[in-house]
């Protein structure tokens, strides 16, 4: 027995998204079917639309989203129906090597981002008889999706579905690229590249881990005005303005960390990184794209600087969940004011097209039912 639900696909890179309606099967062992009401306008999902990552195509969009659990198949532990959660990008599975060592941001059941493939080797959404992966093994453009158990933390049901969602992909990979693989200490003198929806989290975690100097920059003017809201201390448009302040703040010792998470990585953002950062420092790389090394290996050998790569910021999902939303209640995690503007689903490609012209930190869709 299968329903129906209306979502937003990519049917080939470079295309739209589109909104068509899909035929979704039941839950099966370990799977659980999910309502959704709300779902982030992540980059990520626009970098596989435009063909930038690669991933089987068609694909249903959407990695951050939250909702009500509305079934459950055999065997499931983690939730049951009328549980309220926010979904994982990468499933943690609790029991492989990185999630027994507390890395369940590199969780080998994550392995199937790229086809949307679930844990049975099998897809839930179809067409005509065409097989519809979701994005992440997700797929939270789509009013209801049946994802596994793995891909989901419980969330109190008193949580709005609208921050909620957020908490699925850009405050743990933001917050985590400070806190956690960026390693910021109290009193350190951090440069965050990029202020969106990733960076702005990378700025709250940085001030909250204690950083002396939160610098930030960016281009665009209103991201570095929204920055000063979570926490900067200083904002510039260029590189070459923000390593001047950097190098006379810190009577020329230069920065402890630099965070990249700017939209599109790329070489001059690594080189701006790596030489802005002193002695013992480290950079932090959270962005994707087509960034290459092209550095003297000495400078990094001579000086003990370090190049970190993050996915999920190093946050570990079944901990670090729990945690940002505990920080937020607590009020020391701002999670409404980066929801810029709200969208329906048909209005999607409007919404990625703001986010392209700087307009937005975070878009969100809201889903009808």
């Amino acid at each position: 027995m299968s329903m129906t639900t209306r979502a937003a696909v990519c049917r080939k890179a470079g295309e739209p998204w589109e909104i068509t309606e899909l035929e979704l099967d039941d839950p099966q062992a370990g799977e659980i079917l999910v309502k959704f009401y709300a779902a982030g306008l992540c980059h990520s999902d626009d970098h596989v639309q435009k063909g930038d990552a690669k991933m089987r195509m068609p694909m249903v969009g959407g990695h951050e989203g939250a909702g009500v659990v509305e079934a459950v198949g055999p065997s499931v532990t983690r939730v049951t129906v009328g549980d309220h959660v926010t979904c994982s990008f990468i499933p943690v599975c609790g029991k492989c090597r990185y999630c027994a060592t507390g890395r369940q941001n590199l969780c080998d059941a994550g392995r199937n981002a790229e086809t949307g493939l679930l844990a049975t080797g099998e897809f839930r959404f179809h067409q005509n008889g065409e097989d519809f992966g979701g994005l992440c093994a997700l797929g939270t453009f789509s009013q209801y999706a049946v994802v596994h158990e793995y891909s989901v933390v419980k969330i109190p049901e008193y949580i709005g579905f609208d921050v909620a969602a957020l908490v699925a992909c850009g405050v743990p990979t933001g917050w985590g690229s400070a806190v956690r693989a960026g390693d910021v200490r109290a009193g350190q003198t951090v440069v965050i590249y990029g202020a969106g929806g990733v960076g702005s989290n990378a700025v709250q975690g940085a001030r909250f881990a204690g950083a002396k100097n939160v610098v930030v920059v960016d281009p665009v003017e209103f991201k570095r005005e929204m920055a000063k809201v979570f926490g900067a201390t200083h904002t510039f448009a260029t590189a070459e303005e923000a390593f001047d302040f950097v190098r006379e703040t810190t009577w020329g010792e230069l920065a402890d960390r630099a965070i990249i998470t700017v939209g599109i990585l790329h070489d001059k953002v690594i080189q701006d990184a790596i030489q802005v950062i002193g002695k013992t420092g480290q950079v932090t790389i959270t962005a994707v794209g087509g960034g290459h090394f092209d550095t003297n290996s000495g400078i990094l050998l001579g000086y003990g600087r370090k190049i970190q790569g993050s996915i999920y910021g190093g946050c570990s999902p079944l901990a670090d969940v729990p945690l940002l939303i505990g920080l937020y209640e607590a009020g020391d995690l701002k999670l409404e004011e980066l929801i810029t503007r709200r969208y329906q689903l048909d209005e999607i490609n409007q919404g990625y097209q703001d986010m392209l012209d700087g307009k937005n930190i975070r878009g969100l869709i809201v889903h009808e039912h």
